[in-house]
């Protein structure tokens, strides 16, 4: 979920200047919308090129290939989740699709996994901008827990005061991929020094290493399920702009997050730049090689920013999807909803203020268990998601199949096969099954309660109801 933008509702004008006017708010919404909710997968790439180098053993030679099946894996998604935006354009993503192709009680895995998803989005956010500022105050290494819940607080408390605004989710997306591309410019002519570990060896053969080392960089297909439910924020247009938005966004998204993402890899592995050193990331040492100091203190201002921005996000779409499941009346009259009414009380900034203390709490002892390490927290994010993934994917195919379209029953098997072989090489880590566990577990005991509540109807709207103030 992300905040709002204050865009009054778009009207058509028999002048020409009124619709060139139009034209122009239109275009502004529809680039404050996706720079925003790019704001994650754009955040990731301060993590996922060194969680993909670790998993490789240090062996630069095989980066820029793990990050290229990165990069295509994202574009096999993008490709399938633009049909859910068409079905949905009222928003709700997996969860829609799962409820109806499985019936309103199977909407609770994506919504588990969702859950997760949401909590380890502001752990790893915290700790990612917490790694960034200690790689340019490596005094403050000792403080990194304390840095890192101190930045889960702050974060969740200005969630307190109300949605910060889609602008400035916007603006400081834009702005890391503004500094970004001064540091790949930079680097263009720098001169390459070995910084970190660099090996040749990476444990396993060529492809055999890549493939195992893919799937933990799989945080950058994280945006692409917030897309598809943040379209119900944009009440300014019909469902056909709805349509149209949501899946420009999913490109967009797809375009920069793959060049930034390649672009880094490219000179990380042309720069010798390896696993970095403790306190460090492996975006800081490129940027402080490559460019001037200046240059490097805005690079790693934007990168916390950046990463806090997409922390804010998470205590503003988990908070909300407990709103939207929490008991209360619905404009028919009816009482709806499965969780404490509590948890759907809001303040008059419109903040449901104890679902934001549940997500400080649990995010807070997440990043403390992490010590406050992004690179602990890597191996477990992208699990969530790709279980919403693959749940979505599988409801496609069902609806392909239904309605008589082969291209589409291929385009989505082949889409749910590849997420669930990256959902299995995932787990076969080992530790992150606690991911799928939490998620399956959080589905459980939300189905538990629909059960009790009656089943009520409505349930596969929820990650839409999220977004809407």
């Amino acid at each position: 979920m992300e905040p709002e933008i204050p865009v009054k509702i778009l009207r058509g004008t028999s002048t020409r200047g009124g619709l060139g006017r139009g034209l122009r708010s239109r275009t502004a919404l529809l680039l404050a919308f996706a720079f925003a909710v790019m704001a994650d997968p754009v955040s990731s790439v301060a993590y996922a090129i060194e969680a993909a180098l670790r998993a490789l053993n240090g062996d630069l030679a095989l980066l820029v290939p793990a990050m290229g099946l990165v990069v295509a894996i994202v574009a096999l998604v993008v490709v399938n989740y633009r049909q859910l935006v068409a079905r949905y354009p009222r928003g709700g993503g997996a969860a829609a699709a799962v409820g109806e192709a499985f019936g309103d009680g199977g909407s609770f895995i994506p919504i588990g996994g969702l859950v997760v998803d949401f909590l380890l989005t502001i752990a790893i956010s915290v700790s990612a901008a917490s790694s960034a500022v200690i790689a340019y105050f490596p005094a403050l290494a000792p403080w990194r827990v304390l840095l890192g819940l101190g930045l889960v607080v702050l974060v969740g408390a200005a969630s307190w005061f109300g949605h910060l605004g889609r602008l400035v989710f916007a603006a400081m997306t834009v702005a890391f991929i503004v500094v970004s591309v001064v540091v790949l410019v930079y680097g263009l002519g720098a001169t390459p020094r070995p910084v970190g570990m660099i090996t040749g060896a990476p444990g396993h053969q060529p492809v055999l290493a890549v493939v195992l080392a893919f799937p933990v960089a799989m945080a950058m297909a994280t945006g692409v399920e917030a897309a598809t439910s943040a379209v119900a924020q944009l009440g300014q247009l019909d469902n056909a702009g709805k349509r149209r938005f949501g899946q420009l966004t999913l490109w967009l998204t797809l375009a920069i997050v793959g060049t930034i993402t390649l672009g880094l890899a490219l000179e990380a592995a042309q720069l010798h730049v390896g696993v970095p050193p403790e306190h460090s990331t492996q975006i800081a040492e490129l940027a402080r090689l490559a460019t001037p100091a200046p240059v490097f203190a805005a690079f790693q201002s934007v990168t916390a920013l950046l990463l806090l921005s997409a922390a804010s996000s998470g205590f503003q779409a988990g908070p909300g999807l407990l709103k939207a499941l929490a008991r209360h009346i619905n404009p028919n009259g009816e009482t709806v909803g499965i969780l404490p009414p509590s948890l759907g009380r809001t303040n008059h900034h419109h903040t449901p203020y104890w679902g934001v203390a549940v997500f400080i709490v649990l995010a807070g002892a997440v990043t403390a268990i992490a010590g406050g390490n992004d690179q602990e927290l890597v191996l477990f994010y992208a699990v969530a998601v790709f279980l919403s993934f693959l749940a979505g994917l599988v409801s496609m195919a069902l609806f392909a199949r239904k309605d008589r379209h082969p291209g589409l029953l291929i385009l989505n098997t082949v889409g749910a096969i590849v997420v669930a072989f990256t959902l299995i090489a995932n787990l076969v880590r080992g530790f992150p099954i606690i991911s799928l566990a939490v998620a399956l577990a959080i589905a459980g005991l939300l189905f538990r309660a629909w059960t009790k509540a009656g089943r009520p109807r409505g349930i596969r709207n929820a990650a839409a109801e999220a977004e809407i103030e």
